[in-house]
């Protein structure tokens, strides 16, 4: 014959722990009348073949149809009757979990258009104050069919959710530099704290707070940043490297390298690419020259330009001659070859030609 429970409580309760089911080995046998004895900071929930029942808040309760109206339905139990019935019974720990560390492991990508090669990879560190808050949604989530859950089993889980609303904060905050993002988070550790909650109350779960560490800039490669943006974003950060690389060797490509411009180096990088990028990327080289010319015109306004040869064009025509243009720009901002006010006015000018374009 079974054994019935006629009193269970969970009273070791370890800090980092979440859920903790009685009977460990799962089906308890129960009946109306048996006593349920709930913790401070705990709630009790029920259990029964993989559907999640009644809770039961602090207190000492003697299981009637009063306060297990959804298992009392589902098992046909009428008032008084003292059958036996077999249920899981979770305990849910209530209290915060406090200084919980997070990182951003991966880095956040941001987006910085006009600036530098236009992402910035931000890190930070820090720590949560986090706790369940909703008991029969998060049981529903995590702990059915596990005898324990503690944080470590859903470390991860937190970590992504986390990084994941932040970063969609930062997109729909318009920032655009790790000054405007460290804004954000002194933001986050305040008011706006409400709306990273919404994401984890979906989970059962709450943020009391929130602390990060200023955001940095991550220094990776050229060839680990491929890990963390898309092809297009990659592609042309490549172009301008290739352009402030060559722009820093005056001796590379003959007459090119007064430009700013190693041929050879193009094209070494061009062969990295796909075939069809690499033929784009040596006609943007070749273009380059040319641009570099214009440049000094828009600037000097005294000085007479060298004649271009007849089969260069002499502005930048297509959409192609037109991006390399804008990428060379960014390369002589970040060199301190050209002005801010003249950069910024020679890439509005030719930024909104791109769109003309169509491009």
């Amino acid at each position: 014959m079974a054994r019935i429970i006629d009193v269970v409580d969970h009273v070791n309760v370890m800090d980092d722990e979440l859920v903790y089911r009685e009977p460990q080995q799962g089906g308890g046998d129960f009946r109306m009348g048996s006593q349920v004895i709930v913790q401070e900071s705990q709630a009790a929930v029920f259990v029964r073949q993989g559907q999640v029942l009644d809770a039961l808040g602090p207190g000492s309760h003697t299981l009637s149809t009063a306060n297990l109206p959804l298992l009392s339905g589902l098992i046909g139990l009428v008032t008084g009757g003292r059958n036996p019935f077999t249920a899981d019974l979770y305990f849910v720990n209530l209290k915060d979990l406090p200084q919980v560390p997070w990182g951003t492991n991966p880095p956040i990508v941001l987006e910085t258009p006009g600036k530098g090669v236009g992402v910035v990879l931000l890190i930070t560190h820090g720590v949560i104050d986090i706790g369940i808050d909703d008991s029969v949604r998060f049981v529903k989530q995590y702990g059915v069919g596990k005898p324990i859950l503690r944080l470590g089993d859903i470390r991860d889980r937190i970590q992504s959710m986390l990084l994941g609303e932040v970063a969609g904060l930062l997109s729909s905050s318009g920032a655009s530099s790790i000054m405007d993002a460290n804004r954000l988070l002194a933001d986050l550790e305040g008011a706006a704290l409400a709306r990273l909650n919404e994401q984890f109350a979906a989970i059962g779960m709450r943020i009391k707070a929130f602390e990060a560490k200023p955001f940095t800039a991550k220094d990776v490669s050229t060839e680990e940043l491929r890990n963390y943006v898309d092809f297009e974003t990659y592609e042309r950060i490549r172009r301008l490297e290739v352009a402030q690389s060559a722009a820093s060797n005056p001796g590379v490509g003959g007459t090119a390298a007064g430009a700013g411009v190693g041929l050879g180096v193009g094209q070494q990088i061009g062969a990295t690419l796909n075939p069809e990028a690499a033929a784009l990327q040596q006609q943007q080289l070749l273009m380059q020259q040319m641009m570099m010319q214009m440049m000094q015109n828009q600037q000097g306004g005294q000085q007479q330009a060298p004649a271009q040869p007849s089969a260069a064009p002499a502005v930048p025509q297509t959409v192609e001659e037109i991006r390399a243009y804008l990428d060379l720009l960014d390369a002589k901002l970040m060199s301190g070859e050209v002005s801010e006010s003249v950069y910024q006015k020679l890439y509005d000018k030719w930024e909104a030609r791109l769109k003309e374009l169509g491009g």
